[in-house]
């Protein structure tokens, strides 16, 4: 049953990102404006030869079905093509800014695991004023949109108390470490409320559980009940909302890194998409929606095999 389950789940992914790769590339193929115009430039009326030869060079006038099956076996090889704007390998362009992204991804998820869960579960057996203060916390931050924490963060800690740099990436471990954490808290904030929301919804509902006041009934320590009946029949619904929040933070990283003047990929999208760089565009929408999709995937199996609960005929 396991291995039917998983591989019906493989092949949704495998569906999911053949659909997802021809939306990509039929959206930005159908998009208006000419993208060979960035490489004329010079305020002047662009020579129609030139334009045609421009086209000629990057495949701009191929057949649909010719141009996407290009496009998709040269990504699958890891050639992305070249950047109009940047005259540059699209592929060494990711490799330079994937660094930076990939510690702030890192480091928002780990925030987001560590702080959420821990606070959930403190709301969810301890009540009283700590469920309190949690939910109105965890409130308050699903309600703020991500470059309002920006620029509140920034104000605050890099500006009025300067405790920590508002712009950069930082060298080193160290000098990362200190630059990235606002935009880490920036990142992590909304999705951090979520998990502890959950969290404790779900702790508090297998508190309330008919298996645990039987377990109480019977003398059973309150430690080994915690443990093994609250916390492993809550994993499932915590695991699955943890990683949607981890997925979740590759396509937010934009905002925060254009906001905090990081040299990322997520600011590469977005200057990219603005100048109409399509193979910029088409890698990095291409790379988001994979790395989503296999997240997902991943925690779909993981939470299979910690609740055994989950249907794995794919009906409740």
């Amino acid at each position: 049953m396991i291995g039917r389950f998983v591989a019906r789940r493989a092949a949704t992914l495998a569906m999911t990102l053949l659909a997802a790769s021809v939306a990509i590339y039929g959206a930005l193929f159908l998009a208006p404006g000419d993208p060979a115009t960035l490489l004329v430039g010079g305020g002047k009326e662009p020579s129609p030869g030139v334009l045609a030869q421009i086209h000629r060079e990057y495949h701009l006038d191929d057949p649909f079905l010719e141009g996407y099956w290009r496009w998709l076996t040269h990504m699958l090889q890891g050639d992305a093509g070249q950047s109009l704007s940047y005259q540059d390998s699209v592929t060494g362009l990711l490799a330079d800014r994937a660094g930076n992204t990939l510690f702030l991804i890192a480091y928002a998820a780990l925030l987001i695991v560590t702080a959420g869960i821990t606070l959930g579960t403190l709301a969810g057996l301890r009540g009283g004023w700590i469920d309190t203060a949690v939910t109105v916390v965890a409130t308050t931050l699903m309600a703020v949109p991500v470059f309002v924490m920006s620029v509140v963060l920034t104000w605050f800690l890099a500006v009025r108390l300067e405790w920590l740099p508002a712009y950069g990436s930082g060298a080193g471990f160290t000098g990362r470490l200190e630059h990235l954490t606002l935009p880490a808290v920036a990142l992590a904030a909304s999705w951090l409320a979520y998990v502890a929301q959950v969290t404790r919804s779900a702790v508090r509902a297998e508190l309330l559980s008919e298996h645990v006041q039987t377990a109480r009934s019977r003398g059973i320590g309150q430690r080994f009940i915690i443990r093994k009946h609250i916390l492993r029949n809550a994993s499932a619904p915590i695991t699955s909302i943890s990683g949607v929040a981890v997925a979740g933070l590759i396509a937010g990283s934009s905002i925060v890194e254009q906001a905090f003047g990081l040299n990322g990929v997520g600011a590469l999208l977005i200057q990219s998409a603005a100048k109409q760089d399509l193979a910029v565009v088409q890698a990095v929408a291409l790379i988001t929606v994979v790395a989503f999709a296999v997240i997902n995937t991943a925690v779909d199996l993981l939470t299979a095999a910690l609740d055994h609960r989950v249907p794995l005929g794919g009906r409740p």
